[in-house]
């Protein structure tokens, strides 16, 4: 083979193996959860509290979904643009849970006024980090130091379902758990310590 044939041929060769990588799809790569991603998701006045999200699913749709521990400073301004919805299932369990009203309580502890938790129900592939998520979540009103995902039994199911258990702030050290009913996020207190 001549030089300049062979030469014509790794060329050929080298623009086909480009070709044929740029029409292989992009490997699956996970979402980094960083500030610029809870911001994209909830608004610009959230921001992570260093408290590790939990990765479960929890709607029990067979798809991935994430709670996200957070600080969000204004939860009702930013729902409508940003596709959440504001819940507070704690302050319902004790008989008035309206967000518009809620939210604007005082917290027992200045230091974690504005506790969040973010909750993404995934979709398809991608799962939590679609670009459109099936549903979004703040949990506002909620007094957690720490939370963990664990399997529970609630009576009408026949199934464990996923629920958000939190370690709550005061002296008592009550626990509580967060659940998806089918419908609606739902609080249950527990009382005893997680520890």
């Amino acid at each position: 083979m001549s030089p300049k044939r062979y030469t014509f041929v790794l060329i050929a060769a080298a623009m086909l193996s480009c070709m044929v990588s740029a029409e292989q799809p992009a490997a699956h790569t996970s979402a980094v959860v960083d500030n610029d991603f809870v911001q994209k998701q909830f608004g610009s006045t959230c921001a992570l509290i260093g408290v590790e999200p939990l990765k479960a699913d929890l709607d029990g749709d067979g798809v991935e979904d994430i709670v996200i521990p957070a600080r969000c400073k204004n939860p009702m301004m930013d729902q409508a643009e940003d596709g959440f919805v504001v819940v507070d299932p704690y302050n319902s369990f004790f008989g008035y849970g309206n967000p518009k009203v809620t939210t604007q309580f005082a917290s027992e502890d200045p230091d974690r006024r504005g506790y969040s938790l973010l909750i993404i129900h995934g979709a398809g592939a991608d799962a939590w980090h679609s670009a459109t998520p099936k549903a979004k979540f703040m949990v506002v009103n909620l007094p957690f130091k720490n939370v963990i995902v664990k399997k529970m039994m609630v009576k009408k199911n026949k199934k464990p379902l996923m629920g958000i258990f939190a370690e709550e702030t005061g002296g008592d050290q009550a626990t509580s758990v967060t659940f998806w009913d089918g419908k609606k996020y739902r609080y249950q207190p527990l009382g005893a310590s997680m520890e």
